[in-house]
């Protein structure tokens, strides 16, 4: 059936979040609607009377809880296997306005849960299959078109799937919205991985690099054993690596590093800093407002930093640190918030003086 509204990716466990972001950010712009979910699926539809004004209102970029975000076209259910085609075909028909194909790619996938991974090979096989009748039906380019919207195919069962557009300037590039990063082996920790998606996700290419270049001054708060570090000195920046505990020597050996045997929540620099990140394990309202007076202080102009999240009432503790975060902050920041691939329980933070964002 054609159904308006979105449907977000989210990490499992996490769709009550997600549900309630999403709910709360579409009534502050005046729009109606409500969301479905299911515990440790890894989404969530949320159904509204006019999908294009849901996608126009909610900016992926504004959302914390959204591996991707995607304007939702039709619900299948109870798909025969002998053809799942000619229903999509007719569903994606319907939905078609205007001349020419409306569609670049397609994207095959089903949600990162337990459950659905069963359903890899479907969406591997099908896809090959559904591509040359979407060509023929003239719904989809000719060649691939990067430019154009992309069309996505969610399995969440062998007879269940949805049909959504991914518009290229608001969703993750991504299938699943999962950047795929390699652990090197030279690297400290697992951690690692989170910065260099923070970077990647929250960062503009251009941010990348106007605000990462070498010889620029950071300082890493609780950074043993040193993938944050790491991380940054890779960057070539020059690092001061604050924390009681002890950093891996090759992160040491770059010569990139000052290793300061200090608490991270009482250490600040004698210079503003270009940069400051922070993963200490404590109470996120403990660590906002610690990331609030290095702002308010003028200690650094740009932060990543993470917020480790409570149990229960996880969205309500998010929106409070972070406006909380930015009062305290004393000085107009741009700030963007996501819980990550390669995060746990945790979201990330990018914060930056308003001058220096263009994105």
């Amino acid at each position: 059936m054609n159904a308006q509204g979105l449907l977000c990716y989210c990490r499992p466990g996490f769709e009550p979040e997600l549900a309630a972001e999403l709910t709360e950010r579409a009534a502050a712009r005046g729009l109606g609607g409500y969301a479905r979910t299911e515990r440790n699926s890894g989404y969530a539809v949320f159904l509204g009377d006019d999908g294009l004004a849901l996608t126009r209102a909610l900016p992926f970029d504004e959302l914390i809880f959204a591996r991707q975000k995607l304007r939702l076209i039709a619900e299948l259910r109870d798909l025969d296997p002998k053809d799942r085609i000619a229903p999509m075909l007719a569903a994606l028909t319907a939905a078609t306005v205007g001349q020419g194909p409306p569609y670049g790619t397609i994207v095959v996938e089903h949600p990162d849960s337990d459950d659905a991974k069963p359903l890899a090979g479907l969406a591997r096989s099908f896809g090959n299959a559904l591509r040359p009748a979407l060509r023929k039906a003239g719904l989809l380019a000719a060649q691939d078109n990067h430019r154009l919207p992309r069309l996505h195919v969610c399995f969440v069962d062998g007879d269940h799937a949805f049909l959504a557009v991914g518009d290229p300037r608001d969703s993750a590039p991504w299938p699943l919205g999962i950047p795929r990063l390699k652990l090197l082996p030279d690297a400290p920790s697992r951690s690692a991985l989170k910065l260099e998606e923070a970077l990647m996700v929250l960062l503009s290419a251009d941010e990348r690099e106007r605000l990462l270049r070498p010889g620029m001054r950071a300082a890493d708060l609780g950074a043993a054993p040193g993938g944050w570090t790491w991380v940054l000195a890779r960057q070539n920046l020059q690092v001061a690596a604050v924390d009681n505990g002890p950093l891996r020597q090759h992160v040491i050996d770059t010569g990139l590093v000052q290793h300061l045997r200090a608490d991270g929540f009482s250490w600040h620099p004698a210079k503003p800093l270009d940069w400051m990140v922070c993963d200490m394990v404590e109470q996120p309202s403990r660590v906002a407002a610690r990331m609030a007076e290095w702002f308010r202080e003028g200690w650094c102009r740009h932060a990543i930093f993470n917020l480790k999240l409570p149990m229960k009432k996880r969205w309500q503790e998010t929106r409070q640190c972070l406006e909380r975060f930015e009062a305290d902050a004393g000085r107009p920041l741009a700030v963007r918030a996501r819980q990550l691939y390669h995060d746990r329980e945790e979201i990330t933070v990018f914060a930056t003086t308003t001058a220096d964002t263009h994105r």
